[in-house]
């Protein structure tokens, strides 16, 4: 009897302990699994956190971007040329043209002037001569159309040109050299844009003669100022 009731009692707990380990194996895995699964829906959720930032700088970027390129769109452009073109620029009536002509003449008289009185020597030298000869011609020619038509010209350079004399008065030597036939090439891009400009909007037949006439000289200048800009002095 006693045999029996140990067997059986072995027996129960033999079960119990089989019982208890497949409960605690059940309980184990399912909670791992369960924490890998969230981990993995964690990662994916940062992962989308992520994505969505970078997408919303990016937005930022893309219309810093589109802001930067109205910035430099049409309108500054066309606003930066007429500031380049300053006196020279393309003007909507005869007089206006003609005073803007007859100043840009003073405009290299004086400075070529200049150049003498600072002493330059060479083709600089040279330069500033042809520069005094051909547009003191030029205003005789254009003062006899103006003369006409009761237009009255300046006497005198732009206010630039005068702010542009007095830098160079500073100046000596090669750095002067240098810097005026820089401006030489400078002013007669505008002048030579100007009178192709003016010349397809005048009516005027004494004008047209005037910018047909002018315009060959100012081509010259322009190259022969390029030339001599980009030699070393």
């Amino acid at each position: 009897m006693k045999r029996i009731t140990t067997s059986l009692l072995c027996a129960s707990l033999f079960c119990f302990s089989a019982c208890s380990s497949n409960d605690t194996t059940t309980t184990t895995e399912t909670p791992t699994n369960s924490e890998e699964a969230g981990g993995n829906a964690g990662d994916n959720y940062m992962n989308s956190a992520t994505s969505g930032d970078s997408a919303s700088t990016t937005m930022p970027a893309d219309a810093s971007a589109a802001g930067s390129a109205a910035a430099t769109g049409t309108a500054p452009a066309d606003m930066n040329a007429n500031s380049a073109g300053g006196p020279t620029a393309p003007h909507s009536t005869d007089p206006e043209f003609m005073q803007s002509a007859a100043a840009s003449d003073q405009n290299e008289i004086q400075l070529s002037k200049l150049a003498l009185e600072k002493g330059v020597t060479g083709m600089v030298k040279e330069h500033a001569n042809m520069m005094i000869k051909d547009h003191t011609k030029s205003t005789a020619d254009l003062k006899a159309i103006a003369g006409k038509k009761n237009v009255v010209l300046p006497p005198d350079m732009d206010g630039e040109h005068k702010a542009i004399a007095a830098q160079m008065r500073k100046l000596s030597g090669k750095n002067f050299e240098k810097k005026f036939m820089e401006q030489m090439v400078i002013d007669h891009e505008k002048t030579l844009n100007t009178l192709k400009a003016h010349q397809q909007m005048t009516k005027d037949a004494d004008l047209q003669g005037f910018i047909s006439k002018v315009t060959p000289v100012v081509q010259g200048h322009l190259d022969m100022s390029k030339k001599h800009s980009d030699m070393k002095m």
